[in-house]
Order: C-alpha cells, then sequence, then structure tokens
C-alpha cells in the first residue's frame, strides 16, 4: 500500500486523544509506499488535463504514487530512517517527474518527513515475518481488502480503477502471506450497487429510488464526502467478480436499506448488441453499449433493523436473497441489517 505519514499521523493523534491507545495494535510494513505532497499536485493536475476523460481519482496523489514505485523512483517508508539516503532519493523523484525543488523546499520537506518518522517510527515493523510466524503458531488471521473487486488494476472497469490489485491474489502481493494458506473466502456485497467517481455502471438509477438509497444508505465517499453513484444489484458484475475472486461464501449488507421501496430488482443479464450474455465485459466502449435485463420482486415495508435472523425477515426479502445466491451460485452465509455490529447475523 501506499501511505500519506501526514494524514497517518492526524488520524493516530485523533485516535489517542479520543482514548485509544494504538500502541501495539498497529503495525505498518517498512516497505510500504510514501505519498508526498508532489504526488497529490501531480494527481490533480492529471485530473485538470483529463477534464471530460478523468478518472474521478480522490487526488490524494495514489496513483501518482503507486506510479513511481513501479517506475522505482517512489520513496517507501523504510526510507525515513536513513535522511541522507531519504533526501538523495526526493531530489532524484523532482529529476524524474522533470521538476525543480529549491534547496528551501526540498529542507522543508525533510524536516516535516523527519519529524514523521520520530512518530511513526514504533508502528514499523516487517509484516511479511509477523504475519509467517503467526500462521506457523497457527493463530487465526483475518484479511480484508479495501476495495470491490472491479476496481481491479487489471481485471476492474479498467481504465477507471485504482492503482493496486485488490483481487484475493493480491494478498501475497499486499503482505507477502500466501493466499494459498486461506481457509476461506467471503465475499462482500451490497443488496444493491455503489460507484464513486467515473465508469461504466449499467444499473445505474438517476431517479428517485437512486436518490432515496442513496440517502437512506447515507452513500457518500468515505474520504471524500461525494455521493455514490447508485444502481440495482448487478448479478453480472457480482458473478465475475466472485469468480476471479474464487469466494467460497457472500457477505450481503445493507439489506435494511432497500426496505419501502414497492418493487426491487436484480440485473441478471446483459444485452449487448442484440445477444442476451451473463458475460462481464472488459471494455468501457462495449460497457456503454449494454442494456440491463432485470428480474423484477416484491418490495417490503418492513423495518429489518432488529432481524437477528432469517425467521425475522419477510417473504419477500428471503426471495430476494435466496435468488441473488441463486444468481451467483454461491451460498450467503453473512446479513447486515444496519450500521451496528448487533446488526449482522450469520446464516447456518
Amino acid at each position: 500500500m501506499v501511505i500519506d505519514p501526514i494524514a497517518l499521523i492526524e488520524e493516530v493523534t485523533l485516535l489517542e486523544s479520543g482514548g485509544l491507545h494504538l500502541a501495539g495494535r498497529i503495525v505498518i510494513d517498512k516497505r510500504a509506499g510514501l505519498v508526498l505532497p508532489l504526488h497529490k499536485m501531480l494527481d490533480e493536475q492529471s485530473e485538470l488535463r483529463l477534464a471530460g476523460s478523468k478518472i474521478g481519482t480522490t487526488k490524494r496523489g495514489i496513483g501518482p504514487a503507486y506510479s513511481d514505485l513501479t517506475a522505482r523512483f517512489g520513496l517507501r517508508i523504510i526510507d525515513m530512517a536513513y535522511p541522507d539516503y531519504l533526501r538523495q532519493r526526493l531530489q532524484d523523484l523532482y529529476a524524474y517527474h522533470q521538476l525543480a525543488i529549491s534547496d528551501t523546499a526540498l529542507n522543508e520537506q525533510m524536516h516535516t518527513l523527519n519529524k514523521a518518522w520520530e512518530i511513526l517510527e514504533p508502528y514499523v515493523d516487517d509484516v511479511e515475518s509477523i504475519l509467517s510466524k503467526a500462521g506457523a503458531q497457527g493463530k487465526r488471521i483475518l484479511f480484508e481488502g479495501a476495495q470491490g473487486a472491479l476496481l481491479d488494476l487489471t481485471y476492474g472497469s479498467y481504465p477507471y480503477v485504482t492503482s493496486s490489485r485488490v483481487m484475493t491474489d493480491a494478498l501475497g502481493i499486499g503482505t507477502g502471506y500466501s493466499c494459498r494458506k486461506l481457509d476461506s473466502i467471503i465475499g462482500v456485497y451490497k443488496a444493491y450497487c455503489t460507484r464513486v467517481g467515473e465508469g461504466p455502471f449499467p444499473t445505474e438509477l438517476h431517479d428517485e429510488t437512486g436518490n432515496r438509497i442513496r440517502t437512506i444508505g447515507n452513500e457518500f465517499g468515505s474520504t471524500t464526502g461525494r455521493p455514490r453513484r447508485i444502481g440495482w444489484f448487478d448479478a453480472v458484475a457480482a458473478s465475475y467478480s466472485a469468480r476471479i475472486n474464487d469466494i467460497n461464501s457472500m457477505a450481503l449488507t445493507c439489506l435494511d436499506v432497500l426496505s419501502g421501496l414497492e418493487k426491487v430488482k436484480i440485473c441478471t443479464a446483459y444485452s449487448y448488441q442484440g445477444k442476451e450474455t451473463m458475460q462481464f465485459l472488459s471494455h468501457p466502449l462495449e460497457m456503454e453499449q449494454v442494456q440491463p435485463i432485470y428480474s423484477e420482486f416484491e418490495g417490503w415495508d418492513l423495518d429489518l433493523s432488529q432481524a437477528k435472523g432469517l425467521n425475522d425477515l419477510p417473504k419477500s426479502a428471503l426471495t430476494y436473497l435466496d435468488a441473488i445466491a441463486d444468481l451467483i451460485s454461491v451460498p450467503i452465509k453473512i446479513v447486515s441489517v444496519g450500521k451496528d455490529r448487533s446488526q449482522t447475523f450469520s446464516i447456518e
């Protein structure tokens, strides 16, 4: 991953001030890349140049930071432990981008990074070694993916994707712990679809139903606050995601958000160039031609927020869950009906 050290310190400080002591609770891998002010500037300039063809990034410098790591000019968090080396790498990075940096600006960045290292050093370690030891000791390890499979750099809706790998098989790339060691893979899906930023979205809703789901589900970007785009559940995309991630079961979230709708829909196939297909198309121009084929289901009025199991769900909600499981050919083992942990239940 890549980390903005200043933003991370702000988060750590906020949590510590709230009484949550993080010492011994979080570890930052020494190989993590650094997001620098230069990357934020490059990110914003890129989006401005693209104009109508923009990707829709958060402008937090993540993409340029990953690009620099790929080009082998990026900086890593462990570099902050070696100030002279870090200074030279910073100069090389600006030269790589054909940008000048004054001695004053360079000194200011070095001062900021040196101070950041003083705070972050206790959290930095070799995550691969820690996980390897834990696995050898038979400890239970839970890995959580940060983004949806369709944002994967290779298998997502390119170029409207993130800058990293987010599939199950990216586990080894991200942590050094091989996905071959996993016992079970749970695919997490919402009961409807959302997307932040640009890119194809066959089931997107541009009506009051979409606005209702967005409002009730509080569907606004956690980083930027941007309203998320809303659509009906897409079984074509979901099946594709389930396949490339080799999931064993599903966790379906936000089922409660659909309460009160007279009808709910699931996209069961695409119509592309006059033919019906269950294939998720990989090119944006192809996806622009896709028309979703829907199956419609009865909605439900019941408030689901207190449901503790399937017996507490109305028949129409059960029918909706069964349809999703059948279309994806993967069982639903976890359902959430609210934000609190107590509003999530397992299905045996």
